[in-house]
């Protein structure tokens, strides 16, 4: 479309002075001085033409965007300035990039240049709206309609959103509505452009493709959801999604600027001042959040094993680079020292993603290429048809996008196969899948539609999608790393072809592991694909550390409650956590988690022979405990947290510990305490416990850490009221004389 402008404005056709070369088509000719190219093709001529010959200047135009390919292609020129061509030109625009930062970091001039621009009524949301996008969108049209006059332009996320606005507003009367977005061809985004030619008043349906320079004839108002999709990839579990985020400034602004290019116009925007003054600056550069395999692979054909080597305006992510060189190793590109092997150069030959172009020249060598190319143009183009069984959306190409078969005809140009492509066979889609994505073959864990990925994480099909089967691939994945990745689309795989595509990385193991459902150890020998488990056969003489180990893993996934805990050791826990806290750190943490964080270092010597959850009940548990103490301790343990205390009675009775450290309990008669005035204490006199005052029924009178102040100011009126109650006990006038007694009535000498 740039490239029909200029030539237009020049009042020639394209491909004389101006030309234009895109994917599927090319327009230049011996007279071209101007050629207008994507930013991928760009990276694909450097790459066969290094000097770029007969190139004097190269524009990076709307810069801010910050695709992936221009911020390659920059980065490549700026390394071809420096080595082979110091005659060459670079010039970088944008309309709403910070200018004066990247001509530092170029070491480049700043040039300003003021366009004619009217001014634009920016109109806001009182508050959010909570409807549906869609549905906003359209009411906003309408009442745009409605109250302003001229051709509107309404900013969507994606093709789907386009779809369901232009379904909703088919009912308005002597309006034509107009799609704009990537995949159209180009005589449908030339209509959009240009006015309508029946003269009705245009509404233009469009991605963010229209907030570039490019003026749509008759547009004086803007209709701004405030949205768009952007690709999100995470490195970590090697999953990729399309995100619906909120624009940014930057953007915000750029799509404002569509109303004012004619004349005066508005700007509607669907969210609220507030929002808006909550949106990010500038969207994330592209090279910071995507998938970096092609990036990976395009800089091994420049010949750099170090992205520090080139110069770039923001480098890649060290992680994301380097998940994407360990792909490229699995698909064959890469040799062990990260240069490209001829299959590798192979592969960069073919306009795809390397996953892609790796299955269909694998698909080639086993003789499945015509069902590849039909699987790597679905694929390409994200055509997956609603989800669900990809063999079977590869059985039915009806009703495919003209994308698809654009791309389905280029490929199999590409690969020197006849024009005329034989019906692909879906029974090929699992085996084929399996070579773009080794590790999205998946394992059923059972019902519910819930797989074990090869990658070793987890997946389930998604809502609405059913089928599936013991084994797949998976085509369409999203997701996190940590959460489980939904199934978009899927091909079944057998086993034996499994076996057939990866036999090096099929690998007997050796595994003694915990068995959840059985609790209790587990010795097996298995083959596995990755994290997949594709047979199971007895394992005979297991090693007693790797045993131990294994008990120790199920009783962290049992918890600290499955080791056989009763009174006396619940209160050696208390008593040793409650010196914790009353004498220091030089007392070991035994709280439960600190006992479960540390098994391997006090209660491993103690599991020989233990197998099973059943045999944990002859565990000398006690002896594990105190096996933390060094010897001094252990010795101090009972002198300084007593389990009983010696009343005045003669009896011996109890103190019950609290895990928190609070002062221990003594439950006792207060009959047996006459005489004593003060508190018992413990912990070198540090701590004095807590009395539970009893009357002769055994229930508290009085809980106090005072026992002197209790027979100063409280026991007479406990005698008071309780005398005459149990008169059968001593309930003497003088306390401190009296003696302790247990019995009802003092034994006579």
């Amino acid at each position: 479309a740039a490239a029909n402008r200029m030539a237009e404005e020049r009042g020639e056709e394209p491909g004389r002075s101006v030309g234009y070369r895109i994917r599927f088509e090319s327009r230049v000719s011996a007279e071209t001085r101007i050629e207008v190219v994507t930013e991928g093709i760009l990276g694909r001529r450097l790459q066969h033409d290094p000097e770029l010959e007969g190139v004097g200047l190269v524009i990076f135009d709307e810069f801010h965007e910050r695709h992936l390919h221009s911020d390659l292609g920059l980065a490549l020129c700026r390394d071809v300035q420096a080595a082979l061509r110091d005659d060459l030109r670079l010039l970088v625009m944008s309309a709403t990039l910070d200018g004066e930062a990247l001509a530092r970091q170029l070491d480049a001039p700043l040039i300003r240049s003021e366009g004619r621009s009217f001014p634009v009524d920016i109109r806001y949301l009182e508050r959010e709206d909570e409807r549906h996008l869609v549905d906003r969108t359209a009411a906003a049209i309408r009442r745009a309609l409605r109250d302003e006059e001229g051709d509107i332009l309404a900013f969507l996320p994606g093709a789907g959103e386009i779809r369901r606005v232009e379904s909703a507003l088919r009912a308005e009367p002597e309006i034509a509505l107009y799609p704009l977005y990537g995949n159209l061809g180009q005589a449908e985004q030339r209509r959009a452009i240009l006015p309508d030619p029946q003269g009705r008043r245009k509404v233009v349906l469009a991605t963010p493709i229209a907030e570039t320079s490019l003026t749509i004839e008759g547009v004086s108002v803007v209709v701004d959801s405030g949205y768009h999709r952007a690709p999100r990839f995470d490195p970590r579990g090697g999953l990729a999604r399309l995100e619906l985020l909120r624009i940014s400034k930057a953007a915000a602004e750029q799509r404002a600027g569509r109303a004012g290019r004619l004349g005066p116009g508005v700007c509607y925007r669907l969210w609220s001042e507030s929002t808006q003054r909550g949106l990010i600056p500038h969207a994330p550069a592209e090279i910071a959040v995507t998938d970096l395999a092609p990036l990976a692979l395009e800089l091994a054909q420049w010949g750099v094993r170090d992205a520090a080597d080139l110069q770039w305006i923001e480098p890649p992510p060290a992680a994301a680079l380097a998940q994407a060189r360990q792909l490229l190793g699995e698909l064959e590109a890469l040799d062990g020292g990260g240069r490209i092997t001829p299959f590798g150069a192979e592969m960069a030959r073919l306009p795809l993603h390397p996953r892609l172009a790796h299955m269909l020249l694998r698909g080639r060598e086993l003789g499945r290429v015509d069902t590849a190319c039909d699987i790597a143009a679905l694929l390409s183009e994200r055509d997956m048809g609603g989800g669900g069984d990809f063999a079977e959306r590869l059985a039915s190409p009806q009703g495919r996008a003209r994308a698809v078969e654009r791309s389905l005809a280029q490929i199999r140009r590409l690969l020197g196969l006849a024009a005329e492509a034989p019906r692909p066979r879906p029974e090929q889609a699992g085996e084929l899948l399996a070579l773009a994505y080794p590790e999205r073959i998946a394992m059923s864990r059972g019902r519910g539609g819930r797989y074990r990925l090869a990658s070793g994480g987890g997946a389930r099909l998604a809502p609405g999608i059913d089928g599936g089967g013991e084994l797949i691939v998976c085509a369409e994945l999203e997701g996190k790393s940590g959460a489980e990745a939904l199934i978009r689309s899927f091909a079944p795989l057998d086993i034996d072809t499994l076996k057939a595509l990866y036999p090096e990385q099929l690998l007997w193991h050796d595994v003694l592991e915990w068995d959840e459902r059985e609790e209790a150890i587990r010795a097996e020998r298995q083959h596995r694909y990755r994290a997949l488990v594709l047979e199971r056969r007895p394992a005979v003489g297991a090693d007693a550390e790797a045993q131990v180990a294994a008990m120790l893993q199920g009783i962290r996934a049992m918890g600290i409650a499955s080791l056989p805990w009763d009174e006396e050791t619940r209160q050696l826990q208390a008593r040793l956590c409650s010196l914790r806290q009353w004498l220091g750190e030089g007392w070991p943490d035994s709280s439960d988690t600190a006992l479960l964080d540390s098994l391997d270092e006090w209660l491993a010597p103690y599991l020989n022979g233990i197998s099973r959850r059943a045999h944990l009940a002859r565990l000398d548990l006690r002896a594990a405990l105190l096996s933390r103490l060094d010897w001094e301790p252990q010795r101090r343990l009972d002198e300084l947290a007593p389990t009983h205390i010696q009343v005045p009675s003669g009896s011996r009775k109890r103190l019950e510990y609290a895990i928190d450290g609070a002062p221990p309990v003594l439950a006792v008669k207060l009959q047996e305490m006459f005489g004593l005035a003060d508190t018992p204490r413990i912990a070198q006199g540090k701590v004095a416990v807590m009395l539970h005052l009893l009357s002769p029924a055994q229930r508290p009178i009085q809980v106090t850490q005072d026992l002197k102040g209790f027979w100063e100011r409280t026991y007479a009126e406990v005698k008071k009221e309780l005398k005459g109650r149990y008169p059968k006990h001593p309930w003497p006038d003088d306390p401190w004389s009296a003696p302790a007694t247990a019995r009802a009535k003092p034994r006579k000498g």
